[in-house]
């Protein structure tokens, strides 16, 4: 497989950590201290989940080397939906008129980026599809409570788009390796470590202890079983991109995969928890450091609880 184009879209309003002291009494400081987040983005009064991943497409079709027209999957990633019926893959395939695409959308809470991926992989392994679309977007803001002195402070609002194709198309192509996923709905505290529940309160965190833990053991463990299942290691790596949900996390991360601090690409600070959009608005972010066969690694870890992998060369 490989991504043909990709791109993000971030909203212009920001909300930096100052504003939380006036809403649930946490100092600048102290978000900052805890989270590594100094500000993010919120999705402006007419955007939302949906609007944001058109916007996110409009910027890929830029670089893409085909038809938006020859698209024939199309695979919505999210957990905060503008609308669960028409969803968000059906929201892109009538934005840009796309005939016949077969059109789902999922959710495995932030690892959902990857778990598409891995869902591609299969519709291109029998031949029912060879060129896909994935919009990856999240509308946080929409569910968050930010009186919350949990989590309220977490959230940012970011969009992706990524053409991906069964066979090579350019020089300019990006080579998917190799993706893995699992799910861990039977380990720690699970559905209850974080959830959104729209009737009950929107996005909670009551076990954070429980989610750094599990998140910084499996997003490591995802990373080296990857690697072993490609006869790598981690000196192959030339970048890693994890989750970006707790700089802590992501530093930990690189301690235990001794990984060169330098090589771990981060927009958690300016951003915040972004969710299944956060790796690949990073990928997109930072395409200009990328060189020709660097191999990038990413790791997720979301709520439910679930995990996974994927390597990419240039």
């Amino acid at each position: 497989m490989y991504i043909n184009s990709i791109s993000h879209y971030i909203p212009k309003q920001i909300i930096r950590n100052d504003y939380f002291k006036k809403v649930n009494g946490l100092s600048e400081e102290w978000i900052l201290s805890r989270t590594g987040i100094q500000e993010r983005r919120k999705a402006l009064p007419k955007e939302n989940t949906n609007t944001m991943a058109n916007e996110a497409v409009k910027v890929a079709l830029k670089q893409l080397p085909y038809s938006i027209k020859d698209i024939d999957l199309i695979i919505g990633a999210t957990y905060t939906p503008y609308d669960t019926v028409g969803t968000l893959a059906h929201s892109v395939q009538n934005e840009f008129n796309i005939s016949d695409a077969k059109a789902i959308s999922i959710s495995a809470a932030c690892s959902s980026f990857i778990n598409a991926i891995e869902i591609i992989e299969g519709y291109f392994a029998i031949n029912k599809a060879n060129k896909a679309l994935i919009v990856a977007s999240e509308h946080n803001t929409a569910y968050h409570d930010e009186k919350d002195m949990q989590a309220g402070y977490l959230w940012g609002d970011g969009s992706a788009a990524v053409f991906i194709s069964k066979e090579q198309l350019s020089e300019k192509d990006y080579q998917i390796v190799d993706v893995i996923t699992k799910g861990l709905g039977n380990i720690g505290k699970s559905v209850n470590g974080v959830f959104l529940r729209p009737i009950n309160g929107g996005i909670k965190m009551p076990y954070g202890k429980d989610v750094f833990i599990n998140a910084n053991k499996y997003m490591t463990e995802s990373i080296i079983d990857i690697l072993n299942r490609n006869n790598l290691s981690i000196d192959d790596i030339n970048y890693v991109i994890p989750h970006q949900a707790n700089i802590r996390i992501i530093e930990n991360v690189g301690k235990q995969l001794k990984v060169n601090k330098e090589k771990v690409l981060v927009n958690i600070d300016k951003l915040g928890n972004t969710g299944c959009a956060s790796t690949p608005i990073t990928f997109s972010q930072n395409q200009n450091k990328f060189k020709k066969e660097d191999l990038v690694a990413f790791t997720v870890f979301g709520g439910g609880y679930s995990s996974g992998a994927m390597l990419v060369k240039k």
